[in-house]
């Protein structure tokens, strides 16, 4: 339960300091038979900092739950 406590920890502070990632994809723009132009697209995926204070506090309560029993 204790490893349970530190990832969900981590994951919070890793959640509230970034605030979301970002993801590359390639983006067709012209198909033109033998002629192919690609580019590289990136996007950010937010993470709302809810999550990362819910996850956060549910391993510091995890932590405490442990050291009582």
């Amino acid at each position: 339960m204790k490893i349970v406590a530190i990832v969900l920890i981590a994951l919070g502070l890793i959640g509230l300091t970034y605030g979301g990632f970002r993801v590359a994809y390639p983006d067709k723009i012209i198909d033109a038979g033998a002629l192919q132009v690609t580019v590289t697209k990136h996007k950010t995926l937010p993470i709302p900092p809810i999550l990362g204070v819910v996850a956060l506090s549910a391993g510091i309560g995890l932590l405490f739950l442990d050291r009582k029993s």
